[in-house]
């Protein structure tokens, strides 16, 4: 039985990780939720595998983190390495023990999460979720929001809420229902994806791997893979010119893993997938009873895995500021401090630190390249440097900072 009447509750648009950890905190404390998801389940796509501490932190309640760790990989630590050197430093993550209760990374595959988290909110008395319900229109008044949905048939049907949470991705509906920018740019390069059977560990390989290059850097690592029993994904750089077909062609794609590591030629490739890459923020999170949070409010390129982690974040300190409003513990203008908090983290550590990892992995001035290279081994090799570089890009850093701010 649902709580709250049917006008009386908060919208959430889309159904990915953000949206769908914005309802499981909002229905565990009680608030009254409708997702809108315009697809009929999660998307099994290669996308975002790696969490980091605080997210695992914030998922603890809900039984989901435990649940991770069932299924997942613990990546305790990770490495930079150049493709003609091989390795530079490894970061153990354990000198983080002192800070959190998870000091690694876990990795496991994106679509398990969202399945994780829809299993408990399906299961919420205060949450209901709407499949094949596309938000194509969003208008809002003093008393609440008004959502169009579209169905797969183009039957259309209109929602009443008092809050709407826009999490409908990079080319968000919501966002752009409500005039708000989305300021920053895209890189001329594409992304490739090439997921194999091949084994990296036996190599050296971490489960985590950033490999310097100044023509063709890689990142490298360990997921879990649908039999769970492990597989690997490695991200490529593209050339503008290079075709789609020709970049997800899976002979081609066994040549570029073989340039990289020619032990992989006996191995199979299982998957491909190309994206284009943005480094965007949201010019506001809020704009009268309209949030935004995840892709809608901030993409960036994958390097460091932070973005699923980001959006994991909005969600949970958006349900932490809203559920006090409707609650009438506070008012109003508390959202407003999510929207000065999230953002400024976004421009600052986020997208800072997201450019950062993939311009020292393609450096090219090869003096710049030693140096930064040098860093990371006295770094790795100092406990307290360590622990310093690490809180930053475990993601605690840019959590004790949005914190700070009034």
């Amino acid at each position: 039985m649902q709580a709250g009447s049917e006008d009386e509750r908060v919208l959430i648009a889309g159904g990915g990780p953000t949206g769908m950890a914005a309802a499981m905190f909002l229905a565990s404390q009680g608030v009254p939720v409708t997702l809108l998801e315009r697809g009929k389940g999660p998307h099994d796509d290669p996308r975002a595998a790696t969490y980091h501490p605080p997210s695992l932190e914030m998922l603890e309640p809900s039984g989901v983190t435990d649940e991770l760790h069932r299924r997942g990989i613990v990546a305790r630590k990770w490495q930079y390495r150049d493709r003609r050197e091989g390795l530079v430093a490894e970061f153990d993550l354990q000198v983080l023990e002192g800070d959190t209760r998870y000091p690694y990374r876990l990795q496991c595959e994106q679509h398990k999460l969202v399945a994780m988290m829809q299993k408990r909110v399906a299961a919420s008395p205060f949450a209901t979720i709407r499949q094949d319900a596309e938000v194509v229109e969003v208008a809002q008044d003093v008393a609440g929001v008004s959502v169009v949905v579209r169905d797969a048939a183009g039957a259309h049907a209109t929602l009443r809420g008092r809050w709407l949470v826009g999490a409908d991705g990079g080319r968000s509906v919501v966002r752009k229902s409500q005039d708000i920018g989305f300021e920053g740019f895209t890189w001329p390069e594409r992304f490739l994806v090439v997921t194999t059977t091949f084994d990296f560990e036996p190599l050296g390989f971490a489960y985590s791997n950033y490999t310097m290059d100044p023509v063709e850097w890689t990142a490298t690592f360990k997921v879990p893979g649908e039999d769970e029993r492990g597989i690997w994904r490695c991200v490529f750089p593209t050339r503008p010119e290079e075709g789609e077909a020709e970049l997800l062609d899976f002979a081609r794609a066994a040549d570029r893993l073989a340039g990289f590591v020619p032990q992989s030629r006996a191995a199979k490739v299982i998957h491909t997938n190309l994206y284009a890459v943005h480094q965007r923020v949201a010019t506001t999170y809020r704009r009268g009873r309209v949030l935004l949070a995840g892709d809608a409010a901030h993409v960036n390129n994958p390097l460091g895995g932070m973005g699923l982690n980001f959006g994991l974040h909005d969600a949970h300190s958006l349900a932490q500021r809203l559920g006090k409003v409707w609650r009438g513990e506070a008012p109003d203008s508390l959202l407003d401090q999510y929207d000065r908090q999230r953002r400024a983290v976004a421009e600052q550590y986020l997208q800072g630190q997201t450019i950062a990892n993939k311009q020292t992995l393609e450096e090219r001035d090869p003096v710049k390249r030693a140096e930064r290279q040098a860093e990371m081994r006295a770094q790795a090799a100092d406990p307290a440097r360590a622990r310093r570089f690490l809180l930053r890009t475990a993601m605690i850093e840019g959590l004790a900072a949005a914190a700070a701010i009034a």
